[in-house]
């Protein structure tokens, strides 16, 4: 059998949690990074955050606290994820239908919310903790969130 990208082996899942402990202690500043990052380099992202007042600017989304306040529950999500690593999928059921049903979201700006959220990471812990090793698992699990909001537009 070969493995998928979004296949989580053992040792993953036990690379994700040891990395995740060390994020759950900045995951309110790597969320409130990457949503920033999102909102300025994926600009056509704004469009799903009109409630959150001015986004217009780079200097009004890095001020924003709604903004801020959306990173950390991101990463909220996300921590809901690392403890459900074996369903992943049935975690964020319930979040994909809203994203696709009421809130319309381009299943694609997950992945660029992924690729935000590596980013932020890789700054904040630097090639000493945030290796290779770990950046596979990482990004498997990232991959593996993904797949599971984007399920209810398949």
């Amino acid at each position: 059998m070969t493995e998928t990208m979004t296949s989580l082996t053992a040792k993953d899942k036990e690379t994700v949690r040891a990395f995740w402990a060390k994020v759950s202690g900045k995951a309110e500043d790597i969320g409130k990074d990457a949503l920033n990052r999102l909102l300025i380099v994926y600009p056509w992202t704004q469009r799903h955050f009109t409630t959150f007042g001015n986004v217009s600017t780079n200097a009004a989304i890095l001020g924003n606290p709604k903004v801020a306040q959306h990173g950390k529950t991101v990463m909220g999500g996300l921590e809901n994820a690392v403890k459900n690593l074996d369903d992943i999928k049935n975690t964020y059921a319930k979040l994909s239908r809203m994203h696709s049903e009421k809130l319309h979201v381009d299943p694609d700006n997950f992945r660029a919310l992924a690729e935000c959220i590596s980013v932020c990471v890789a700054a904040k812990f630097g090639k000493q903790v945030f290796t290779a090793d770990v950046q596979e698992a990482w990004q498997k699990f990232l991959s593996a969130v993904v797949s599971a909001l984007g399920r209810q537009y398949h």
